[in-house]
């Protein structure tokens, strides 16, 4: 089941002026607690004033891998996730623009509504691996830091040459949004796995049930 985006969230969310704002865009098919640890610990190590988990609206480069869930669905899990969490917000900036969602565009938007603040894009380690592949990533390169999450145990690639970046690590989490589809998908619990606001609105609207693809 899916809906309108809640009417009670209030209007899109402005970046604090001249801050240093953490930009954490993903799928989030669903987000899940390492989602959360990796966003207030990258937070806490470099003195940003919030994080924004950034859903993606269209995901292109997941495009013909696997159906994903609709974006205001994605949205209001994204929403549960931060809810009561100091510093960490939602912004809707993706999912209003509709289409594809490229970073590029992301953070040329906020620099357009705050050209005195600091970006920093947090990605998970084998993501840096993988800039070359991104939208216009020279535009990208200039108008952010990049910041590296690292876990124990877990490969991760240093940035290409020439990107400013900071490494942050965290606890080893084995959760990951593909796990946990299956565990809805099989009746299996995710309490733990995922915030409790989370858990409730896949529950509340019957996401996952169907067959995996």
């Amino acid at each position: 089941m899916t809906g309108p985006l809640e009417a009670d969230e209030g209007p899109p969310r402005r970046p604090p002026p001249g801050g240093l704002l953490g930009i954490f865009g993903g799928t989030f098919d669903p987000p899940h607690i390492a989602h959360v640890v990796a966003a207030c610990w990258a937070r806490q190590a470099l003195g940003l004033h919030e994080v924004w988990f950034v859903p993606a609206h269209r995901p292109w480069q997941k495009v013909g891998d696997r159906p994903v869930t609709a974006a205001a669905d994605r949205l209001a899990m994204c929403r549960a996730a931060a809810r009561d969490v100091p510093g960490l917000h939602v912004s809707t900036i993706e999912v209003d623009r509709g289409g594809n969602s490229y970073t590029a565009d992301t953070l040329a938007e906020l620099d357009a509504v705050d050209p005195t603040g600091r970006r920093f894009l947090i990605v998970g380690g084998d993501a840096a691996a993988g800039l070359p592949t991104w939208e216009r990533v020279e535009e990208v390169r200039r108008r952010c830091t990049l910041v590296v999450v690292d876990r124990p145990g877990i490969p991760s690639a240093d940035p290409p040459g020439g990107w400013p970046h900071e490494r942050v690590t965290i606890p080893r989490l084995d959760v990951s949004s593909t796990e946990l589809r299956a565990r809805v998908a099989a009746g299996l619990p995710i309490d733990g796995l995922v915030p409790p606001g989370v858990r409730s609105v896949i529950d509340e609207r019957g996401l996952y049930r169907g067959p995996l693809l």
